[in-house]
């Protein structure tokens, strides 16, 4: 018996064998179906007093039959025989109610999710009437035809009631290559419009988190999309007091997310969390397109903005740490036992293979990381010989460290308004008025909630602010979110294995701030430099504290050390 899909719990076998025989059933080709193939469900859905559905393929086909609404028995993402946001499924679903209401919201969400060809509603009457020849019919009282449209606001069109004559009278073909036209039309103007990524936001916060907090969060996701060269087309979260396990967001808000993907013709879903490997998986599964969380996606932007061998082995190393707990989650292919010779029977299974090799390839770039630090700490001992005091350069990400190292320096690193422009570290030699000189490196920017795995890979990076004499802590004051940005570069700061020097606060961007943003700024760090990098100004003031740095230490950094929290943060 063929198998019958939906809440069919406490039917009988005879009914099940009746609902089983709708396989083999005749269903027209060109047309949207037949009278007798409609009476039979209806006949049917009256006697089990449920509503059924049937769904069957361009030819002619019954490949599911349900019990239940078409939202119960639909097809999952990867089920569907055809995909692709340009074409529709090539599936067309005949299904019975009994309210005779017409088709639901629930009804046709399904239609959206699954790109149904078209999805036809019989509204059914419990009694139907006794035909000449003895059998049942008259029980389809009218029908409703609705179909999706390449037009987001609308989704898709309902038809009127419409007799079972009529409907099954219409030219199913004809129909169906004037729907499939519109959409290749819309599909191919959205292609020329844009060839980049299109992504689709979602994020979870707890009921607890402040509507500001939320803002900047989502606003630092969309720009790093937007780093990543993705295109965001829409933006969803939602407050819950807890994640769902399964999906992280809940049942309704994922429907959402799945229409709109559909609407939008999005390829890719980026997460605000880190995903576990299960919750990945069963989102692509509703979505029907790749998901990444937000840790996948800064480790995309590193791999990105990585030019040296230095930065592509450090970014391949936190990479494999990231995928390495996450085999499991990557498909059925990495389950099953491996082919070749040594790899049948009881041996070991891809997903093992799969991880023997990953776990190889991480001790290899560990040891070649271990020997970058080796490199790097030679170099520095180098320059503490000579005596020149070295400033590492740190920051949020985008603060503007880079645009600062080439003013002072004439550098020349990248410079781009973007996250993460730079990940490979540059010293550069700074002549001051007085004579002396100093060092000043550019390193790695900081974002909030940095992958562990990254901190791990670019340890050797990361030394050359622990190894530094002291720090040149950038602020962009033009973000709003300024002072989180000083709590996560702390925080990231203070979880490195060694104790960094002691730091002098530098306020970027002033030209792009208020005047009372600023005054704010000064009086809650007193110490502070306030400087603009781009054209120049406040340069005097920087200089003169690296002045009184080199030449008096002893007079500078007590200062700086009460401060707490003030301008200099002061040593930690």
């Amino acid at each position: 018996m063929d198998k019958i899909y939906g809440p069919h719990k406490g039917l009988k076998p005879a009914q099940l064998r009746q609902l089983s025989r709708l396989y083999s059933r005749p269903f027209p080709v060109n047309r949207f179906l037949s009278p007798e193939f409609a009476e039979r469900l209806a006949a049917l859905s009256a006697e089990l007093e449920t509503p059924l559905c049937v769904y069957a393929n361009r030819r002619g086909q019954v490949v599911r039959v349900g019990v239940g609404t078409p939202k119960e028995t639909q097809f999952s993402a990867d089920e569907l025989p055809r995909q692709g946001a340009e074409r529709l499924s090539g599936l067309r679903c005949v299904a019975t109610r009994l309210d005779g209401d017409g088709p639901s919201r629930g009804d046709l969400t399904a239609l959206a999710l699954q790109r149904l060809d078209a999805l036809v509603i019989l509204d059914v009457a419990i009694q139907g009437h006794r035909r000449q020849g003895g059998g049942l019919s008259g029980f389809v009282q009218r029908v409703h035809v609705a179909n999706l449209v390449p037009d987001p606001l609308a989704k898709w069109v309902v038809s009127t009631p419409q007799p079972l004559g009529q409907v099954s009278n219409q030219d199913f073909d004809e129909f169906l290559g004037d729907l499939e036209d519109e959409f290749r039309r819309e599909w191919t103007a959205r292609v020329v419009e844009s060839d980049r990524e299109r992504v689709l936001l979602i994020d979870f916060f707890s009921t607890r988190t402040s509507q500001r907090a939320m803002e900047e969060e989502l606003s630092e996701l969309v720009q790093l999309v937007t780093s990543a060269g993705g295109e965001v087309l829409k933006v969803f979260y939602q407050r819950r007091e807890q994640p769902d396990s399964s999906t992280l967001i809940g049942r309704g808000k994922l429907e959402e997310v799945a229409l709109s993907v559909q609407e939008l013709g999005a390829n890719l879903v980026v997460c605000g969390r880190e995903l576990t490997s299960s919750q990945a998986r069963n989102l692509e599964l509703a979505l029907g397109v790749r998901v990444v969380d937000r840790t996948e996606l800064i480790l995309d932007i590193f791999a990105r903005r990585a030019r040296s061998h230095e930065g592509k082995l450090q970014v391949e190393l936190a990479q494999l740490q990231y995928l390495m707990p996450r085999l499991t989650g990557k498909g059925e292919a990495l389950s099953r036992l491996g082919g070749g010779i040594g790899t049948r029977g009881p041996g070991e299974t891809k997903l093992e293979t799969d991880r023997r090799v990953i776990r190889r390839r991480i001790a290899k770039l560990q040891g070649e990381v271990d020997d970058l630090q080796a490199h790097r700490a030679r170099m520095r001992a180098r320059r503490q010989r000579k005596e020149v005091p070295v400033f590492a350069l740190v920051g949020y990400t985008n603060a503007g460290k880079s645009t600062l190292l080439n003013a002072l320096t004439g550098a020349g690193t990248l410079v781009a308004d973007q996250l993460f422009a730079t990940l490979d570290p540059t010293t550069r030699r700074l002549e001051l008025p007085t004579g002396d000189a100093v060092l000043l490196t550019d390193t790695v920017g900081f974002v909030h909630d940095l992958p562990p795995q990254l901190i791990d890979a670019f340890r050797a990076t990361l030394e050359e602010v622990t190894e530094a004499d002291a720090l040149l802590h950038v602020v962009d004051l033009s973000n709003p979110a300024w002072m989180n940005h000083i709590q996560a570069v702390q925080h990231i700061l203070e979880s490195l294995p060694i104790a960094t020097g002691p730091q002098l606060l530098v306020f970027n961007k002033v030209d792009r701030v208020s005047s009372q943003v600023r005054a704010f700024a000064e009086q809650e760090y007193p110490l502070a430099i306030f400087i603009c990098a781009k054209h120049g100004s406040g340069f005097l003031a920087l200089r003169e504290a690296l002045i009184r740095w080199v030449r008096s230490l002893s007079d500078l950094w007590p200062p700086m050390a009460e401060s707490g929290t003030g301008g200099e943060l002061g040593a930690n």
